[in-house]
């Protein structure tokens, strides 16, 4: 499937305290190391979440890394005491600036999804782990586009957002993280609203690039 990069489907939000306009080289924040060591099971995997937020034209928000030229979901740790969906709502908003009111919990995959990390990526990092294990939810945005905000933490993630269609982020995401975000797609496709499900192309699953 081709995702859609036109100019039609780029949701740049007119909050003008967004990030959305400006070039990521502008921001220079260090980004900490984490003693997260707690966070990483026996397996070597570190707990994390997945996030997907769709609007009502079969769409999902894809947004790109601050200092990166890569676009992905949100995603983020899973602090201590804390579960699954509790750290999904705060990475939402640490993120992407939606709050519990801006958004519908549509649901989330069962089980936790792995990948790992390549060796050359991790190299760089002040910790070590093999790779992150993933529960991932799907929200529906119902309130208005605006409301996403990219510089709502100190340290912002990301630095531009737009939509692209449901399977679109399958063309565009590095490789190791592809097979998982093939299965939570395929997980959470039912859970999608009646009018996104009805909206998609008859050719809307992946391809398989085996």
């Amino acid at each position: 499937m081709t995702s859609t990069w036109n100019d039609e489907v780029v949701g740049f939000p007119h909050n003008p305290k967004s990030l959305a306009y400006h070039h990521p080289t502008q921001y220079n924040h260090p980004m900490p190391p984490t003693n997260d060591n707690h966070h990483i099971d026996r397996d070597g995997y570190r707990k994390n979440v997945g996030i997907i937020v769709c609007n009502n034209r079969c769409q999902v928000l894809w947004a790109r890394r601050v200092r990166h030229d890569g676009w992905q979901f949100p995603q983020g740790g899973i602090k201590p005491n804390e579960s699954a969906e509790q750290a999904a709502f705060r990475e939402l908003q640490e993120e992407i600036g939606l709050t519990a009111h801006d958004v519908r919990l549509l649901g989330a995959t069962d089980k936790w999804l792995r990948y790992d990390v390549p060796r050359a990526a991790n190299a760089h990092r002040h910790r070590r782990f093999r790779g992150q294990k993933q529960r991932w939810f799907l929200f529906k945005l119902i309130s208005q586009e605006s409301s996403v905000r990219l510089d709502f933490s100190d340290a912002p993630e990301f630095d531009q957002w737009r939509w692209i269609d449901y399977w679109g982020s399958l063309q565009h995401i590095v490789e190791f993280k592809k097979l998982v975000y093939r299965k939570a797609l395929t997980e959470l496709e039912p859970l999608l609203p009646p009018i996104e499900r009805q909206s998609f192309p008859a050719d809307r699953h992946f391809v398989d690039d085996d």
